[in-house]
């Protein structure tokens, strides 16, 4: 990802569409996306917001912060307590107070999540889970991965998520080709029973103006007929003046549910989006050619920097209940992506353009019902999918006239087609307080790859499962033991020992946790603490410690410890905090870093929000947030180069809001909110495979919503 290799195959940027869903295998640079999933579909269900259920079955449920229950982690509707599994859910009711701007800031405060280790980079959601990157092979959409190619990942915009479930650990035995640090399966807006009419107007740092809306409920009095439409306009810049951040989307979705064990849903989207096709700042470099930091120097040029991507999506899901008991859950999506991506660097220029579409989908029965005295939810399950990008690029003279008029010719030329299909099996036992879950899973992928014209093909077939079991005692306490693989296609080309080139091998994980949950009694709090050891082979990264940037496959063992609490208390107080520490070794990769700790893999990560409303009194109305993250030093290279070293650093986030309708009634519905992330503008260098980029500083959004 190091902007010092101008190549167009390093740079990633957005997307997002569909309507087809499934799974779609692709390592290092495809994952599959999908619509909103809830109202009853395959592998989620409908979802409850604040608490209400608004479908045939959940697809997430939360009081306040706190996860009830969901569908992500075993495709049916389970209590989060007693998913013996690490599961973190952020609420809309979170997503309102914190105003996050992207995927990284809705997931900051999790415990395990590392973002930020590009500083502010504006073309793409990019983190880890655990240590691992999951930002091709674990961003999911409504339980469906989100179809990407190198260059074209699906932008996601924050106004048009309810729910953000993050889910640590392997879950390839229902999802197939997926992350071993796990998915965040981003959950959509979708009809409402309820009348909602929203809009929003937003005004911020570096020029932010937005304006937005959210309208939904029922067509016909009956309820039958749902309707949901969410939109967005957005004029921005980035802290670089030279990055844009615009944005137009829309969102449709219709929900038809002619009686309580059937719902239709379709959902859709559409989004044309522009931000800035080159992230990074100018960095010195030692005699031999490896960097030694950052200059405030940004690489790019004003003049020929417009990253643009339209993307779409659109899909249905389907839930009926075929007799009691048993429930077929069904699901469709097909989604397109076009990027255009200006680039310069160090006055170097670059163009390229990119193109992909997919359709996925995804079926499976849900069984309920007893033998003897365990009661069962077993699911049985097939799904199918297909991905194809074209990429063209090019790039240089180091020379351009005054208005950049001049464009790169195309030289390079790459296009990849995957189809996948998988067959799933998956038993939830109960017996007393008992919980049992095993799960097995087959898939098929077959790649045709084509770099620079020449082919590759390359069939693989994988098996994998998951296997837990957990204890809930008479205080709510459960604790649990699990184990889980998993497997990713990679499409990239490797160097082998004998000098002969091929498709990189699949990533193969696997996973041992061990956990407690603790929900304590009469009071909307639960905790949760997991001890996990992830071993991962053959991980596709660019690694340039030999002095080359090459693809090479990465062995890695990740271990730690996670600690969780999430409340929302009946005095108006709500909070989140967590602590992770995590050791990420690489035991295969080359001869000067097997041994080391992964490069911008903090050891200690320490987060703590906590929001408060005034219930009563002259006061009522008001609300105060405010939130400290902790990101403890990690090594820059995986070398672990001393001047490329990140020190420890602390943010402080904040949030102040207060209902006009509490001071008067003629104004209810309105509401004012000011938002600033990194508060006190802590900005230091942070390097991350041998690059160096800079924190991003403060950030502050005030925002009217009116709602009626």
């Amino acid at each position: 990802m190091s902007l010092k290799f101008t190549k167009l195959q390093l740079l990633s940027a957005a997307a997002l569409l569909a309507v087809a869903a499934a799974d779609t295998a692709w390592g290092q640079s495809a994952e599959q996306e999908k619509p909103a999933s809830g109202d009853g579909a395959t592998n989620l269900a409908p979802i409850v917001v604040e608490g209400r259920d608004q479908g045939v079955a959940k697809i997430v449920e939360t009081d306040g912060y706190v996860p009830k229950s969901g569908r992500t982690a075993m495709k049916t509707d389970t209590p989060v307590a007693e998913t013996a599994q690490s599961v973190s859910v952020i609420s809309r009711k979170q997503l309102d107070d914190r105003l996050p701007q992207n995927v990284g800031e809705a997931v900051s405060y999790t415990p395990g999540v590392r973002a930020g280790q590009y500083g502010a980079e504006p073309r793409y959601d990019a983190f880890k889970i655990r240590g691992i990157d999951l930002t091709y092979t674990g961003i999911f959409r409504d339980g469906l991965r989100q179809i990407s190619s190198p260059n074209g990942l699906f932008r996601i915009e924050p106004y048009g998520v309810e729910a953000l479930t993050v889910l640590r650990g392997p879950a390839a035995s229902i999802y197939g080709a997926s992350s071993s640090g796990g998915i965040v399966d981003i959950i959509s807006k979708r009809p409402t029973e309820e009348r909602l009419r929203e809009i929003e107007l937003q005004y911020g740092s570096y020029g932010r103006v937005q304006a937005a809306f959210d309208l939904s409920g029922p067509v016909t009095d009956d309820g039958v007929f749902l309707y949901r439409l969410t939109g967005v306009a957005r004029d921005a810049r980035n802290e670089i003046e030279a990055i844009k951040d615009d944005r137009l989307m829309i969102a449709p979705a219709f929900t038809w549910q002619p009686d309580e064990g059937t719902k239709l849903t379709i959902l859709g989207e559409y989004m044309d989006s522009t931000t800035g096709g080159t992230w990074g700042y100018i960095n010195n470099y030692d005699s031999s050619g490896s960097s030694i930091g950052a200059t405030p120097v940004y690489g790019g040029d004003e003049r020929f920097n417009d990253f643009t991507q339209k993307q779409w999506r659109i899909g249905y899901e389907f839930e009926h209940e075929l007799t009691e008991g048993l429930t077929l859950h069904h699901k469709l999506r097909y989604s397109e992506l076009s990027a255009r991506q200006e680039w310069v660097f160090a006055d170097y220029p670059g163009i390229g353009y990119e193109d992909n579409h997919g359709l996925a989908a995804d079926t499976y029965l849900e069984g309920d019902f007893s033998t003897g005295a365990a009661q069962h939810k077993l699911i049985a399950g097939v799904d199918y999918s297909f991905m194809a990008y074209d990429a063209r690029q090019g790039s240089g003279p180091d020379l351009f006239t005054d208005t950049y008029t001049y464009v790169p010719a195309l030289t390079y030329f790459e296009k990849q087609k995957q189809n996948s299909i998988g067959i799933y099996l998956q038993d939830q036992i109960e017996i007393g307080n008992w919980r049992i879950a095993a799960g097995l899973r087959h898939d098929w992928h077959r790649s045709e790859y084509t770099p620079g014209g020449v082919d590759y093909v390359r069939n693989d077939s994988e098996t994998t499962g998951r296997a837990s079991i957990g204890y809930v005692t008479p205080w709510n306490v459960m604790p649990y033991i699990s184990y889980g693989t998993s497997y990713v296609a990679n499409p990239g080309v490797v160097v082998g020992s004998a000098g002969a080139r091929h498709q990189a091998n699949p990533t193969l994980g696997e996973q041992y946790e061990i956990g407690l949950k603790y929900q304590i009694p009469d009071q909307n709090v639960l905790i949760s603490a997991a001890y996990f050891n992830i071993d991962q082979k053959n991980a596709s990264v660019y690694e340039t410690s030999s002095g080359q940037n090459l693809l090479r496959q990465l062995d890695l063992r990740s271990r730690g410890l996670e600690l969780e609490v999430t409340a929302s208390l009946d005095n108006g107080l709500s909070f989140t905090g967590g602590y992770s520490y995590n050791d990420v070794e690489i035991t295969k990769l080359t001869p000067e870093t097997v041994g080391n700790q992964l490069n911008s893999s903090p050891y200690h990560m320490v987060s703590l929000w906590a929001d408060y409303e005034v219930q009563s009194g002259p006061l009522e109305g008001l609300g105060v947030g405010a939130g400290v993250r902790y990101v403890g030093s990690s090594f820059g290279d995986n070398k672990h180069t001393p001047v490329l070293n990140n020190g420890a650093r602390t943010f402080a986030d904040a949030a102040l809001r207060y209902d006009l309708g509490k001071l008067n009634p003629s104004m209810e519905g309105v509401k004012l909110q000011v938002n600033a992330t990194n508060l006190l503008d802590q900005v230091d260098q942070v390097c991350t495979t041998g690059f160096c980029y800079y924190d991003e500083g403060r950030k502050i959004v005030g925002s009217v919503r009116y709602r009626f």
